[in-house]
């Protein structure tokens, strides 16, 4: 319940500052507007956004008949964690990652790229699909996604507010709202790293609450310890080709390693997950150690 009342309170200071900014833009009418526009993007994110984002990787979608372990996998934890069964689909890339997306947990795709394949053991390929399952249960997707939009929107109505003010600004209404051109040069420096700073608030703590989720489906928090290891391992050497607004839904941040984006990653530290995991108990189920997926 903290996570859910942290993902709130979160939630509501990213609207409020969607207010703020438009405020700032044009008065009570400019904050008008920032919702619209806001509530535009939220919609067509919640609609659309899966489609978008498969796409974006080029993912290609596996059935019982194309990928047989790996669907059977999904399908085996999406009965233990009472979902209905996913898409499935996989990545063409090297770097070992997984995501997944989706509006709803009828409407869910599970997508992991080839390098996960190729490294992981049964049971740490288990544990990763698990964790994945978790956001599904969760409906981490769709907070994700929204908060995601929010923060996109916000960087663009900033953006409006820079060239706002090397240009005179936008008129203001009747009553001279609206912060002034010094308030908009403000703003629009303070408006993106806040909605940045809350973005990877809400993400890292949907992670950890994916990894506990993830360990009472497979039954095994060793065995995503192993894999977060190995994909902490593998990151710095096989770089991954992913966009900046897709990097909180992946299980592991695939721009890690790239000059300032370890400062704000949406992921927490992997060493400080692969810990919590290790203190985590067993729920007691024996997990099957058998040869790894390639």
């Amino acid at each position: 319940m903290g996570n859910q009342i942290k993902t709130t309170i979160l939630l509501t200071l990213m609207t409020v500052f969607i207010m703020w900014v438009g405020y700032f833009l044009g008065g009570s009418l400019g904050m008008t507007v920032a919702l619209v526009v806001a509530g535009g993007m939220n919609f067509f994110s919640y609609w659309y956004s899966d489609r978008v984002v498969l796409r974006m990787y080029n993912a290609q979608e596996v059935g019982p008949g194309d990928g047989p372990e790996l669907y059977g996998i999904v399908e085996r934890l999406a009965r233990r964690a009472g979902l209905p069964m996913p898409r499935v689909y996989v990545i063409p890339q090297g770097a070992p990652n997984a995501f997944a997306t989706g509006r709803n947990p009828e409407h869910a795709a599970v997508a992991v790229t080839e390098g996960l394949l190729s490294i992981m053991e049964r049971n740490e390929l288990e544990g990763v699909l698990a964790h994945e399952l978790a956001h599904v249960k969760n409906r981490d997707i769709l907070i994700g996604t929204i908060v995601a939009t929010m923060a996109g929107a916000i960087m663009m109505l900033a953006n409006m507010a820079r060239w706002s003010a090397i240009f005179g600004g936008f008129s203001r209404d009747d009553e001279g709202e609206g912060g002034g051109i010094i308030g908009l040069i403000i703003m629009s420096v303070i408006a993106p790293f806040a909605a940045m700073v809350i973005q990877m608030a809400i993400s890292r703590s949907r992670e950890y609450q994916a990894d506990a989720s993830g360990v009472s489906f497979s039954g095994d928090p060793e065995g995503l310890a192993r894999a977060l290891e190995k994909i902490g391992a593998y990151s710095g050497r096989v770089p991954m080709n992913a966009e900046p607004a897709t990097a909180h839904m992946f299980i592991s941040n695939p721009l890690s390693g790239r000059n300032l984006m370890n400062l704000f990653s949406t992921h927490p530290p992997l060493a400080e997950r692969i810990a919590r995991l290790r203190n985590l108990r067993p729920p007691g189920r024996t997990p099957d150690r058998r040869g790894g997926i390639k």
